[in-house]
């Protein structure tokens, strides 16, 4: 603040501050000294008033002559400062009193002398009066000098005392103020003979400032002062030469340009034609991808959809790995058309990473299963570790994580003769709601040097160009990978040593969500032995960590020869081993060998599960007794392994059990698309999972449907002939809006990959998009998400009408508990019973949550009876429950309708639960 003031409010503050302290120090001082020798000159008088009536009252109090003492009283009174008088007989009490009564409490103390107590506004004196004091009257009587006559007590008044200090306080105030006064009188005639010359100061630089450099400073009539006017004359007199000088630079500059403007403006009209050649070209680039994303997702949307439906029908086990290693390598030729397409995108900016749950152990096992065959053409072996501390339930982007490990992962094959591949999943640091996550491909190929390394990251290079046309590549695939990490806010780099290999890796942070179920030990599975036999060290550390993670208690063997004595040894034993896992290949382990020890081992109780090279399982396939569930490719896939270990121990019906419907109604949908095949696809997995579809095949169908029939979803293509999926949208919104009815759900069926194209279909009016190739989990999720309708999982046995007939739910289905209680039929009990026993209040809570109108409750209360009937097999209940919880988070209309539904299913559980008790 001090920095901030002026001169003049600093003369002021140095003189006023010092004088004003001084003043007020010292007449307070004095001030305090008056009011105490006041107060000392009152006690004084006090006393000296008592001691005087002492003696003149002695002979009254001797006679107790009352009148007399009445009189003496009243009297004393006239006395200055005297409120009170009273004289007491020896026992205190009154014998004669003048004035109001006493404000202080009587003194306490030693009676023999003078007491007093002072108070705020008065002082009580108490004084005794004995014989002796009859002396002054000359009637002493010698043997009463020591009697106690009586009391004198004298009250004096604080008033005149605190009147005359507050006299003195306002006198030294007064004076205090005219001396301030004075001293600022003063303190200002001093600062304006220092204010003025520096205004003239501030005055004349200010228009120096405004170019008025011709100003100057008279004398201002003090030393300093005038120097420091002189050094700003000569100040402005420099600043006018420098301008001269400048505005002559300028104009010599200005003659320079303008001989140049002609040029200039030529270049200038040359580069706005290049910019907007430029942006054409770009258009085009634009509409071109968009065109082929189209073109070539839409053949791929039917290969993949009709090859999951094919997996639905009736195969072997061995045909459906086929399926599923052909869904996979379509997958696999997608993500590589998209390459080209990604790289594109990322160059303009334009590409969107989602976010959604994903398992990374699963993300990094399918990668490797993916590119497995390529490694075992060339004897190489795939390995991933994933360390025990790292969580697998996280949230990101999978697809393109999964590019970005296909990538590191198909270019160590392709660079490696022989040797191992090693995929590493690791925590770098971990917070209570993320991790920092490091994954690295490890490889034994031929290395890289400091100048490849340095090359690596650039677009359409390749590492070794002598080997370039042998691997093939666009070399796209680590400059897509690079973008794509530093999108996601994390880094990629590489270690590597020539001749020796390589080790590419990725640091990324990202978000930790809840463990999936199937990630905890089965249940079937939990403390029993299992054998493992791997040659390759790593190989069989991963296989042993997996089958530990599945609760199993693992012993490794080095030979075949060695796992069958040990498991035939403890056969003998209350230990015996359930199991056997053996890593074989046909270099160290032929096939016939293999048959005999299988033999051995299956006689002993053992179940026997093979793990074998992608190329050599025709090889193995007539060596294990039942192929379709005793050979497995390597690596070994942990939710693989762990079912295939689960089914050996409890071998699963031979018949699919019919899926469980999870609503009370077939929703309706409208599926329009020009593409017969991708039409029929839609059509088809909607129809088996238990929908009503209606399929058209143009713009101008899908409207004289939707104005004929009742839908509860409409799934639009966005690419047809004469009127596109937006056109026909709009168009059903104008109907709509006409109408004043209920907007209809309708979701675009997209093969664009650009990243502008949701947010134009949004704005047409359409509610959400799939992109293609789709698949069955996706179209069951949009439908229960704008419909509240859940759709079942298997085909549905079709009427005469050829619509699926609504399903009728059991109330109560003891086989289903018993399923999901890992057939333990103890633990399926208890888990009804704690259900029965909960469900009397629960239906109370949403009953009076329901009356309260408070949506919150009632979603709570919901999804709490929803969680605990997917433990139990009540499939009524459950199906309720569901669909009052989805339509209740979506605010639909129909949500009263579902919770009427809901109290219905809960009595008749209720019912049917006290009649089989």
């Amino acid at each position: 603040m001090l920095r901030r003031m002026g001169i003049k409010g600093r003369v002021l503050l140095l003189t006023l501050l010092p004088t004003s302290l001084m003043a007020l120090l010292l007449g307070g001082y004095f001030t305090w000294m008056q009011l105490s020798e006041l107060q000392t000159q009152l006690l004084q008088r006090g006393e000296m008033i008592a001691e005087q009536l002492a003696p003149l009252v002695a002979p009254a109090l001797s006679s107790n002559n009352t009148g007399l003492l009445e009189r003496i009283a009243t009297q004393s009174l006239e006395q200055t400062d005297v409120r009170t008088v009273s004289f007491l007989a020896p026992d205190r009490s009154s014998l004669a009193h003048a004035g109001p009564s006493m404000l202080n409490q009587p003194p306490t103390g030693n009676s023999s002398h003078l007491l007093q107590r002072t108070g705020n506004d008065a002082t009580r004196y108490l004084m005794p009066v004995f014989g002796h004091h009859r002396n002054l009257a000359g009637d002493l009587i010698p043997d009463e000098s020591d009697r106690l006559l009586g009391w004198v007590e004298v009250e004096l008044s604080h008033n005149v005392m605190l009147l005359r200090g507050y006299r003195s306080l306002f006198a030294s105030l007064l004076l205090i103020a005219i001396g301030l006064i004075c001293t600022a009188a003063l303190a200002l005639r001093i600062s304006r003979t220092i204010n003025s010359p520096i205004g003239q100061i501030k005055q004349a630089v200010a228009q120096l400032k405004d170019g008025n450099l011709q100003t100057r400073l008279p004398p201002l009539g003090s030393q300093e002062l005038d120097q420091l006017a002189s050094g700003i004359n000569r100040m402005a007199e420099t600043l006018q030469n420098a301008q001269e000088e400048l505005q002559h630079s300028i104009d010599q500059a200005t003659e320079d340009v303008r001989q140049n403007l002609e040029t200039i403006e030529i270049q200038n009209i040359e580069l706005d034609l290049a910019r907007k050649e430029a942006l054409e070209a770009s258009r085009i680039k634009s509409e071109f991808l968009a065109n082929m994303s189209h073109e070539i997702r839409t053949p791929l949307n039917g290969i993949l959809g009709f090859t999951h439906l094919l997996q639905k029908s009736e195969l072997t086990p061995r045909q459906l790995d086929y399926l599923g290693t052909i869904e996979k390598s379509a997958d696999n030729l997608l993500g590589i058309i998209n390459e080209i397409l990604d790289f594109s995108k990322i160059e303009a900016g334009k590409l969107v990473l989602d976010s959604v749950p994903f398992n990374l152990r699963d993300l990094l096992q399918d990668t490797l299963t993916i590119l497995a065959p390529a490694a075992h053409a060339k004897q190489l072996e795939l390995v991933s570790l994933v360390y025990r501390d790292t969580p697998l339930a996280l949230v990101g982007d999978p697809l393109r994580l999964k590019q970005i490990l296909t990538n590191l992962i198909s270019n160590a094959i392709k660079f490696t003769r022989e040797g191992t591949i090693v995929a590493r999943a690791m925590i770098e640091d971990e917070q209570e709601d993320s991790v920092q996550l490091r994954i690295s491909v490890q490889d034994t190929g031929i290395g890289l040097s400091n100048q490849d390394v340095r090359a690596l990251f650039q677009a359409f290079s390749q590492a070794d160009n002598s080997l370039s046309r042998q691997p093939g590549g666009t070399g796209l695939g680590l400059v897509i990978s690079k973008r794509l990490i530093e999108q996601m806010g994390g880094e990629i780099g590489v270690d590597s040593t020539p001749g020796e290999g390589s080790e590419f890796w990725i640091s990324l942070n990202l978000p930790k969500t809840r463990d999936d179920v199937e990630d905890l030990p089965c249940a079937p599975l939990l403390g029993r032995r299992v054998a493992v036999l791997e040659n390759h060290e790593l190989a069989r550390q991963a296989l042993q960590h997996q089958l530990e993670d599945c609760g199993l208690e693992v012993t490794p063997f080095n030979t075949l020869e060695s796992l069958t004595n040990g498991i035939t040894s403890a056969h003998q034993t209350e230990q015996a081993i359930d199991l056997a896992v053996l890593g074989v290949t046909a270099n160290d382990i032929p096939p016939e060998r293999l048959n005999q020890h299988l033999w051995d081992l299956e006689h002993l109780g053992c179940k026997v599960l093979v793990l074998c090279p992608t190329t050599e399982q025709m090889l193995f396939n007539q060596s294990v007794p039942n192929p379709n569930s005793q050979l497995q490719a390597k690596p070994a896939c942990t939710r693989k392994l762990r079912r295939a270990l689960s089914d050996l121990i409890s071998p699963r019906p031979s018949r699919s059990e019919p899926g469980e419907p999870l609503s009370s109604r077939a929703p309706r949908v409208l599926c329009v698309d020009d593409n017969p095949a991708n039409l029929l696809l839609v059509q088809t997995l909607l129809e088996d999972m238990g929908a009503k579809v209606q399929a058209v095949e143009s713009g101008y169908s899908a409207i004289d449907a939707v104005k004929q029939e009742t839908f509860d979803l409409v799934l639009m293509d966005v690419q047809m002939p004469g009127m596109d999926g937006r056109q026909s949208t709009e168009a059903i919104r104008q109907w709509e809006s006409e109408r004043h009815g209920t907007p209809l759900p309708i979701v675009a069926l997209t093969a664009h990959a650009m990243a502008n194209e949701k947010r134009a279909l949004l704005q047409s009016g359409m509610d959400d998009y799939l992109t293609k190739p789709i698949s069955e989990r996706q179209l069951a999720q949009v439908v229960l998400k704008w419909t509240g309708l859940a759709l079942r999982n298997q085909v549905p046995e079709r009427s005469t009408d050829n619509l699926a007939p609504r399903v009728q739910l059991l109330v109560l289905d003891h086989e289903e508990g018993l399923r999901l209680a890992a057939n333990k039929s103890d633990l399926a009990a208890d888990m009804l019973a704690m259900l029965l026993a909960s469900l009397e209040a629960d239906r109370l809570a949403i009953t009076v949550a329901r009356e309260a109108n408070d949506n919150h409750a009632l979603i709570e209360r919901v999804h709490r009876l929803h969680g605990a009937t997917r433990y139990c097999g009540v499939p009524q209940l459950r199906a309720a429950c569901q669909r009052a919880e989805t339509l209740l988070k979506q605010d639909d209309a129909k949500a009263m309708a579902a919770l009427d539904e809901l109290d219905m299913a809960i009595a008749r559980l209720a019912s049917e639960a006290r009649v089989s008790v």
